[in-house]
């Protein structure tokens, strides 16, 4: 098995918490079910996710998410082999409306489209720095 780590952003369309909680329902069951692991931050201008996990797994996420509804404006920033999980314990952990990735003025203004893959995985290095001695989601 090879390990794929993909990093993606989108808009949401129709944010709300029920939204959200579907969102997260559906991706942990899906994730436990097809051994990816990974981390969403979340706000109601931006979705930005990291999936870890078999190649194919993942790129079938990916596939879905690109189908579903309920993301616009779907970027992909990040599509590589991986030698290790970063979030090995998390089905899904979820960051809501954390601050320090951009803002929403910069979201607006495209910083999701033109910024560069470090930076992307820079916001979920903090995330798993911050999260290193929690439970597992």
């Amino acid at each position: 098995m090879t390990l794929y780590r993909a990093v993606y952003s989108s808009r949401p369309f129709g944010f709300d918490t029920a939204i959200l909680n579907g969102i997260l329902v559906d991706a942990r069951r899906a994730n436990e079910r097809d051994g990816i692991t990974g981390a969403l931050i979340c706000r109601n201008d931006i979705y930005l996710q990291w999936l870890e996990g078999p190649e194919e797994q993942v790129k079938d996420a990916l596939a879905r998410i690109r189908r579903d509804d309920r993301h616009l404006e779907v970027t992909l920033h990040v599509a590589e082999p991986a030698s290790e999980r970063v979030f090995g314990k998390w089905a899904m952990l979820h960051d809501p409306a954390a601050t320090w990735i951009w803002s929403q003025e910069e979201v607006a203004k495209g910083s999701p489209r033109t910024s560069t893959p470090d930076e992307v995985k820079g916001f979920f290095t903090r995330l798993r720095a911050q999260n290193d001695g929690s439970s597992a989601q």
